[in-house]
């Protein structure tokens, strides 16, 4: 009771301390998980202009641009084409809030009009856009599906901004324009012609050994030109590959396995208590299920000709003959054994017409309502037609086929070759007879078949092959992951490359990769190591190793580079050719002496040559190739005087014009100025974005998620 007494007279200071010990537990959990600020920059993808791009929404859009591409784009390229298109969203946006440019709802109404006009889901029954149509739809996928509702909201708001962001545009582009007097030096630079004698001293006559260019010189001209000279951040990696492949064991093994298919058994049977006779492949009855039960490859049941076979075995099959067995044989990554089933006269090609007749539910209908009963009737009643008179059948296939790929050519599919048809529609039109026609059935619909033209009849074979694979074994697996890991162990304590040849391996070096690269060159599209050699973990002379399809690669951080300006190593490549040239240019100069093109010629051991009718507009010299430089001073200087040297693309050149030509005067110069214009016009809208994003604060997180 004391106790109890005593706390109810310090309930106000207990209660402070209860406080204070709550507050530390969630202070103290902010900071292990970097505070409220930090978990609120992880949902952050990127900051362009203050504006934060959230990174749930990004990767949905994402995940969308992936279903799109079907496919046929990486990861990362779908992170870089959305990545695209939201930096342009946020640069032009700041620009449209602030001329408060808009777009009413019934021009963005409009503009849905003109984007689905040709989608047949928006059409009425004459083919023509029905705004009825679409509000069904939106409110069709508003009530069932979330996410396909989320999607038109995107796309709707996609079109309301590239409306905001063509007019802006339209705006810019109308005060682009020449004037003129533009116009008419267009027009003089198209037309002036001048001709000239030039002596050329080609920058080839000093040989590039005999010109010293320093590591000071290209330093001191990357600084002068450090707009050009920009260096991303990167990372140098070196890396050495553990292959999983069979073993000559392995090999063998498979081998023996494929060769003891071809034969028969006697196998006891467990629940019969008696043994079994088993066909092998040579002697079985039903070879297609003998191929589907043994093969790593399905049965293929087309006919082949000799030029379809492997190359190396194909004289050997094609004349087997019916029931001739041959193998094991080594073809690409497989042993094979093959067995000739059939042997016919086939064309090698066949040119065919067809009518397709669709009915409701397949991929080809369309808005068709038809059943599949009706369907077959339409079709015996257009072959029955077609049969009596062949002439019809180029109306009746604009008027009723399903494939608008050709129902406007009669239905011509061209000349096609074994294989490249579905298979009922291929069997159909290589076993029968030119000027045949019939009705065949495929997941289309109904073909109406007209076979108009067979060429190069010849022998096929129809081939059953038992295929296996030819890979490692589990115990070769092991023994390459437990040589990968000691490689590993080894290299952190020795060189790489040391350590790489002591094992007969070769370490592949791969510099200069980006923060948002994705391939490895060697190794292919392989993320994980960009991000691991990016990682702030990650120390030079760090090594991990990574899973790759096929085994395992054993990598190396070598080293580690900021932004900013090009090293003098990495620069050099391009600087020095242009250093080259110009201490050439510098040492021509020198040595040109002489008043007259004759006796600089024969001082430089070169010829006088002589160019005609040169123009501004494509300054292009015969015998020295393209030299604006050399031509505009041309332009420039007076007939019958002799230049100074002047360096050009090629070399130093001395001229002296001989004629000028001026063009004739136009009454007015306005097709130059609007043809001008027209091309300014048109640099418009990449230009504006660039500049747009030069001048944007962009502060990119991509990598530290994808």
């Amino acid at each position: 009771m004391a106790v109890l007494n005593k706390i109810r007279q310090r309930s106000v200071f207990l209660i402070v301390i209860i406080a204070l010990a709550l507050f530390s537990f969630v202070l103290a959990d902010l900071i292990r998980n970097g505070g409220a600020i930090s978990q609120k920059a992880e949902n952050i993808i990127a900051t362009i202009n203050g504006k934060d791009i959230d990174r749930t929404d990004f990767a949905r859009k994402v995940e969308l641009a992936s279903q799109n591409f079907g496919g046929g784009a990486s990861s990362i390229q779908a992170v870089n084409y959305v990545w695209n298109q939201q930096l342009r969203e946020a640069v032009f946006e700041e620009q449209l809030d602030e001329l408060d440019i808009r777009v009413g709802e019934d021009e963005v109404n409009e503009l849905l009009a003109e984007s689905l006009a040709n989608n047949p889901t928006f059409q009425n029954e004459a083919g023509a856009f029905d705004k009825a149509k679409m509000q069904e739809y939106v409110a069709n996928v508003k009530a069932t599906s979330p996410k396909a509702y989320a999607q038109w909201l995107d796309f709707e708001n996609s079109v309301s901004k590239n409306a905001r962001e063509k007019i802006y545009l339209t705006m810019i582009k109308a005060a682009v324009g020449s004037t003129l007097r533009e116009g008419e030096l267009e027009y003089k630079m198209e037309n002036d012609n001048v001709d000239i004698k030039y002596v050329q001293v080609p920058f080839s006559s000093i040989e590039d050994g005999k010109v010293d260019v320093t590591d000071a010189d290209i330093k001191s001209y990357v600084d002068a030109h450090a707009d050009q000279y920009k260096a991303e951040e990167s990372r140098d990696i070196q890396y050495v590959l553990f292959n999983e492949e069979a073993s000559e064991e392995d090999k063998n093994q498979i081998r023996q396995e494929v060769a003891g298919l071809l034969d028969d058994k006697v196998e006891f049977n467990k629940s019969t208590n008696a043994t079994d006779s088993v066909f092998g492949f040579r002697n079985t009855k039903n070879v297609e299920e003998f191929v589907a039960q043994h093969s790593a490859i399905p049965f293929d049941g087309g006919f082949k000709f000799k030029k379809d076979l492997p190359a190396t075995v194909a004289d050997t099959l094609y004349n087997l003959g019916i029931g001739g067995v041959y193998g094991p044989y080594k073809d690409g990554g497989h042993y094979k054994i093959s067995r000739i089933i059939a042997q016919k006269q086939i064309p090698d090609s066949v040119k065919a017409n067809h009518i397709l007749i669709s009915w409701e539910g397949l991929g080809t209908a369309g808005d068709t309502k038809r059943t599949k009963e009706e369907a077959k009737a339409l079709a015996d009643s257009i072959v029955g037609l077609t049969r009596a008179d062949k002439t019809k059948f180029t109306t009746l296939a604009s008027e009723f086929s399903a494939d608008s790929s050709n129902k406007d050519k009669g239905g011509d599919l061209g000349y096609f070759t074994p294989g490249r048809m579905v298979p009922a529609f291929n069997d159909y039109c290589f076993e029968n007879k030119i000027g045949d026609q019939g009705i065949v059935e495929t997941q289309f619909g109904y073909h109406i078949i007209s076979i108009e033209d067979q060429k190069n009849e010849q022998t096929a074979v129809k081939i059953a092959t038992v295929a296996q694979k030819i890979e490692p074994s589990e115990k070769t697996i092991d023994a390459i992951f437990t040589k990968t890991t000691k490689f590993q162990i080894a290299a952190k304590d020795k060189k790489f490359d040391e350590i790489s040849k002591e094992n007969g391996l070769t370490a592949r070096p791969v510099n200069k990769i980006k923060e948002l690269d994705e391939s490895i060159p060697g190794v292919g599209a392989q993320r994980s190591i960009v991000q691991w050699a990016f990682n702030e973990k990650s120390e030079v002379g760090d090594i991990k190793r990574f899973d790759i399809p096929g085994g395992y690669a054993v990598v190396q951080l070598t080293a580690k580079a900021g932004k900013g300006l090009m090293s003098v190593e990495d620069a050099s490549a391009t600087v020095k050719p242009i250093l080259i040239k110009e201490k050439k240019a510098e040492q021509l100069k020198n040595k040109i002496s002489g008043s007259t093109l004759d006796a600089i010629a024969q001082g430089q051991g070169q010829t006088v040559k002589v160019s005609s009718a040169l123009n501004m507009k494509t300054p292009t010299i015969s015998g020295a190739g393209n030299e604006p430089k050399v031509v505009g001073a041309a332009f420039a200087l007076e007939v019958g005087k002799v230049s100074a040297p002047i360096v050009g693309n090629n070399g130093v050149y001395v001229i002296e014009v001989t004629k000028k030509t001026p063009a004739g005067k136009l009454d007015n110069y306005m097709s130059y100025a609007l043809r001008m214009s027209k091309a300014q016009a048109g640099t418009v809208d990449a230009k504006v974005f660039e500049a747009l994003k030069g001048a944007a604060e962009i502060e990119d997180k991509r990598s530290k998620f994808y």
